[in-house]
């Protein structure tokens, strides 16, 4: 599936089949490499929480068409269930997304998974399965969608135009310091001068801010 549409008439067609080569090479390559830190990842989830490894969440993706989204659990069990609860600590600007520093549901394990980025590797599988891209727009939650769509509906559904994501220019550019505003600029203006250099670009960037930590929780 060629991973930009309605803009492909701009994209010279290498580039494009050289992103699916690079997901699909880049996706592989890192499950088989990384099986030992996934394997000592399980294990150590599983002795500190009760509960599945994997957490498992609607998401959209291309076309506002709708897949499942692999993480390591970073949470407890019951977290989904407690986040109407929490919703009046949000700390994220405007509310669209939620944000939380201290989140009480989120384990030992798991803070050291959310600010490594550790927690994303399993989304390994969601672009070998075609769901999503290494580089792309954030693929966000039912919940933030629907707020998405009342704070600026054009702007969101650009950004169903490409597959979302693993890692992209929101999370090369701040992360949670960031406003949702600032995140759908960042992801039009990627949409709109898109290259598979900016790619590389960004999948380079990623390593250094995941080295950092920076705007992880």
């Amino acid at each position: 599936m060629i991973a930009i549409q309605g803009e492909n008439r701009r994209r010279p067609h290498w580039q494009l089949l050289a992103k699916r080569a690079l997901d699909y090479g880049g996706a592989g390559l890192g499950v088989l490499l990384l099986v030992p830190v996934l394997l000592l990842i399980a294990l150590l989830i599983r002795l500190d929480s009760p509960g599945p490894v994997f957490f498992r969440q609607e998401r959209k993706g291309l076309g506002g068409r709708l897949f499942r989204v692999w993480k390591f659990r970073s949470m407890e069990v019951n977290a989904e269930a407690r986040l109407k609860d929490l919703e009046a600590l949000n700390e994220s600007e405007g509310g669209v997304l939620f944000k939380l520093k201290c989140d009480p549901r989120v384990t030992r394990t798991g803070r050291i998974l959310r600010s490594t980025s550790l927690d994303e590797l399993p989304q390994l599988l969601n672009v070998l399965q075609g769901h999503m891209s290494l580089v792309g727009p954030r693929p966000l939650q039912l919940r933030d969608c629907e707020r998405a769509l009342e704070y600026d509906r054009e702007a969101f559904e650009r950004r169903s135009m490409v597959l979302p994501g693993i890692t992209g220019p929101w999370q090369v550019a701040g992360r949670s310091a960031l406003s949702f505003e600032q995140m759908l600029k960042l992801d039009g203006d990627y949409i709109e001068h898109w290259s598979f250099a900016l790619d590389l670009s960004i999948l380079l960037r990623t390593l250094l801010v995941v080295l950092k930590r920076s705007g992880a929780y």
